[in-house]
């Protein structure tokens, strides 16, 4: 792998030699945009978005995509006439050993192969148009910022011999303009009442410096200001600034003007009105607007709280849900804010493929609207189908597929009801393996709570309530584990950036149906246990377990045995320490993941995302989720198990802390590249004598973690264990990734992780170097790194990761870069970003 890499590197290297060999003579291909700002060279991002012609894209500092278009011949036949006759022989053969349709098919293929080259990054030629064209923008963009006596001059550096050239930007930035006297005139009363009575403070400052984008700003809040306190048809044409050119001395008065009228057709002439406060007097609602239909009479009407819901057939929607969604009533003031609301409230109900709002005025009352909404509703069932590609240190490459159907208004309140139906196949370490499962979940667009709780959240904040209920089955996996799973989740929209969710009661029920396959599946514990047996039988010379059994009938009672007979020896766990400790850990592991577990949780989850919408690359994610599980339960029962663990109906209770904390920050520097880190922190702590389940601990590892490492396949600390998965209760994780364009769809990315996962439970069978023992394990950080390629299809993104081992916590000696290989690296498919 390592050698086709370098081959494939150095073939690519050859091609660079000649990146111009489509460039004809006399013109020069980019290489560089140099900009300088008063003799300093500039790298700011910002500037440039104001370039026009930028070079060709460069992964690892070569032009990829232009050395793909070198490959293809601009002068290659476009016919497979034309191919065949400048291919002859080729061409004649293939016609003579099958047809002239199958050449022509040969030919096709080569002239497509070419066309397929060709369309990748051709090379950039230097174009003076454009470069003059990106000296105005500049030239435009400081002018913008206050400095109006910048000049911008060019400099196109060629180089006739290698058909190159770099373009140089030089900016004299000068002096920048203050802003003097700022002098505000609004025309209208009614204007200038909610203007002063709002008491908001101007954007515009004496002594701030000129910005453009200040004054628009400014603008805009003013616009906003108007149009929320009932001036629906305020706009910006309304709106003057005037800026005192004359001044020589670096300062600039400003006057605001603010008509008081505006324009409007009546009878076929433009006439000027005053402003008035507009009230909504008549809002419809047509619950099933289509285009084809939209001049068709309603069938049906329904007037609530002076609503009137209207549809072509029946209305099919509970009025008083649907109402929730609609904050502008009759008689209220008109307000963007609330109109804005309604929109995105009905749009979230996920109910209606288009939700369109008009406002118009009652004739003869420019006082007074009318609003009409135009509801479009989807398809009331919906099919789903999902598919992954897994892998694991434990289960090989294996697939999974989810299939699901949505009922949409399920009870004429918009709800939506979903049932799910999901099927997966591995090829695990102990053989093939499956599971199935189904689940249903009801979501209302609403809190659905008793004593009135729902009205805690105001119906502003588009809450939710989720109800589901699922089971799923595995076979030849892990212990073929059975679950069942209860939800019942509160989310709410705090705001535009912040998201509430409780979850009260989520209850888990989890199930081994195979323990006797335990030491099968998880071989490299009886192999170490196996050794522990060894050491004993030679300390006891009568005692006769070495080798353990094999046999999968007897093989875990035999191993429990002796683990237990093992664990009331003290003279052997005064002899041999370490073989004994072994044996008890084994023995707790064991009855951690063969344990049945029921786990009921309430949690509380809080998360700040900044993001404006998908395309959006500037933005920051903070999540912490605070969740506790078997505490009222744990009230309730008095009852415990042989081990004296806590139980509900004779089924063990996981009692448990647990905080999760989870920040992102992404920076975009330039074109579509792309800066990002994430940083996690989680720790749980048992309580009451408990244990944490296997499903809620820790693991570190694979395609969406420290990505060198395969999942469960690290720590836990400073230790190699060698067993199929590691835990913990603990972790750190941080990573940082650059991402940017390679080739049309495909693109690039480097990326560092570092973290671990340690024991803070504080038990006995733990050993030192696996337990969090304050900042002086912060020394067993694992660090990978590594580059990735991704395939961007818009829906979704294909994703391959190789990750090296740069730091290993466990190695003895230098443990930098000593199995930084291709040969020790870990390759991580998965479908979108890594974070």
């Amino acid at each position: 792998m390592k050698k086709l890499f370098l081959s494939f590197l150095f073939l690519l290297i050859l091609i660079s030699c000649n990146s111009t060999k489509h460039v004809i003579d006399g013109e020069h291909m980019l290489t560089h945009n140099y900009i300088f700002v008063d003799s300093v060279k500039n790298k700011n991002s910002e500037l440039q978005k104001y370039v026009l012609q930028k070079p060709n894209p460069r992964f690892l500092n070569m032009p990829f995509g232009l050395y793909f278009h070198n490959i293809g011949n601009h002068n290659n036949p476009k016919t497979p006439s034309e191919w065949g006759k400048k291919n002859i022989r080729s061409y004649n053969f293939i016609k003579t050993i099958f047809s002239e349709k199958q050449s022509i098919a040969y030919a096709k293929y080569f002239i497509g192969l070419n066309e397929w080259f060709l369309d990748y990054d051709k090379p950039v030629i230097i174009n003076t148009t454009k470069i003059k064209n990106t000296a105005n923008n500049l030239s435009s963009f400081y002018k913008n910022e206050g400095y109006f006596k910048s000049t911008v001059d060019y400099k196109i550096n060629t180089d006739s011999l290698n058909k190159k050239a770099t373009v140089e930007y030089h900016i004299k930035k000068g002096k920048p303009t203050l802003l003097d006297t700022i002098t505000f005139k609004i025309e209208s009363p009614v204007l200038d009442s909610i203007y002063t009575s709002s008491k908001t403070k101007s954007l515009l400052k004496k002594g701030n410096q000129y910005n453009d984008k200040t004054f628009r700003n400014e603008a805009d809040r003013i616009v906003k200001l108007f149009r929320n306190n009932g001036i629906s048809n305020f706009n910006e044409a309304a709106l003057g600034f005037y800026v005192d050119s004359t001044r020589t001395d670096y300062k600039t008065n400003v006057d605001l003007l603010i008509s008081g009228s505006r324009l409007e057709e009546v009878q076929g002439q433009y006439i000027n009105k005053p402003y008035q406060v507009q009230k909504i007097t008549k809002v419809n609602v047509t619950t099933d607007y289509s285009f084809t239909q939209k001049d068709k009479t309603p069938l049906d009407t329904i007037n609530y709280q002076g609503i009137n819901f209207l549809a072509r057939r029946k209305i099919k929607y509970n009025p008083k849900y649907l109402a929730e969604s609609i904050f502008l009533k009759p008689g209220n003031i008109y307000q963007d804010t609330l109109r804005n609301l309604t929109r995105n409230h009905l749009k979230a109900l996920k109910n209606f493929k288009s939700t369109n709002l008009s406002f118009s005025q009652v004739p003869n009352k420019s006082d007074e609207l009318v609003m009409d909404i135009f509801l479009a509703p989807l398809e009331k069932f919906t099919l789903g189908f999902e598919t992954e590609i897994t892998h694991s240190n434990i289960r090989n490459i294996g697939s999974s597929a989810k299939f699901s159907i949505t009922n949409r208004n399920a009870f004429r309140g918009a709800e939506l009801l979903k049932l799910s139906f999901l099927g997966s196949y591995f090829n695990s370490t102990s053989g093939p393996g499956w599971e199935i499962g189904a689940d249903a979940s009801l979501e209302f667009p609403r809190l659905i709570a008793p004593f009135g709780l729902s009205n805690l959240v105001p119906k502003e904040m588009s809450p939710r309530t989720l109800f589901s209920i699922g089971s799923s089955f595995q076979k030849n996996i892990g212990l073929d584990r059975q679950t069942f799973t209860f939800q019942s989740d509160y989310k709410w929209q705090y705001n535009s950036k912040k998201t509430i969710q409780l979850e009260i009661f989520n209850t888990q029920y989890i199930q081994n149906l195979n323990i006797d396959r335990y030491f099968d599946i998880y071989s490299s514990e009886f192999t170490s246990l196996n050794e522990v047996a060894e050491t004993y039988d030679q300390v006891n010379s009568s005692s006769t377990n070495y080798p353990l059994s094999e046999d999968l009938d007897t093989q875990v009672t035999e191993a429990l045995s002796f683990m237990n007979t093992v664990s009331n020896d003290t003279s052997f766990k005064t002899t041999n320490t370490d073989d004994y400790n072994t044996a008890l850990d084994i023995l707790n592991r064991y009855k951690i993941i063969t344990s049945d577990f029921l786990i009921p949780t309430l949690a509380y989850s809080f998360t700040y995302n900044n993001q404006i919408n998908f395309n959006d690359n500037n933005f920051s994610f903070f999540k912490i989720r605070l969740a506790n599980s078997g505490n009222v339960l744990g009230l309730i029962s008095k009852e415990t198990n042989a081990d004296d663990k806590k139980t509900f109906a004779k089924i063990p209770l996981a009692q448990y802390f647990k905080t999760d904390i989870e920040y992102k920050k992404f920076w975009n520097i330039g074109s579509n590249d792309v800066f990002g880190i994430r940083t996690f922190f989680g720790a749980i702590l048992p309580y009451d004598n408990s244990d944490i389940p296997f499903t809620k601990s820790y693991f570190a590892g694979g395609s969406n973690d420290i990505r060198a490492w395969q999942t469960y396949e690290l720590g836990p600390g400073s230790r190699n264990t060698g067993l199929e998965f590691n835990v913990g209760s603990l972790k750190l994780l941080t990573s940082a990734e650059y991402r940017f364009d390679v080739v049309s769809k495909l693109k690039g990315a480097l990326f560092i992780d570092a973290g671990n996962i340690w024991d803070i439970t504080g038990s006995e069978f733990v050993d030192d170097d696996a337990s969090f023992n304050g900042f002086s394990s912060l020394q067993d950080i694992a660090v990978g790194s590594g580059f990735g390629a991704r395939l961007d299809f818009s829906f979704l993104i294909l994703r391959l990761d190789i990750g090296f081992k740069t730091y290993e916590p466990y190695l003895t000696g230098n443990k930098w870069l000593k199995n930084y290989n291709f040969n020790d690296a870990v390759y991580n498919i998965g479908i979108n970003y890594p974070f």
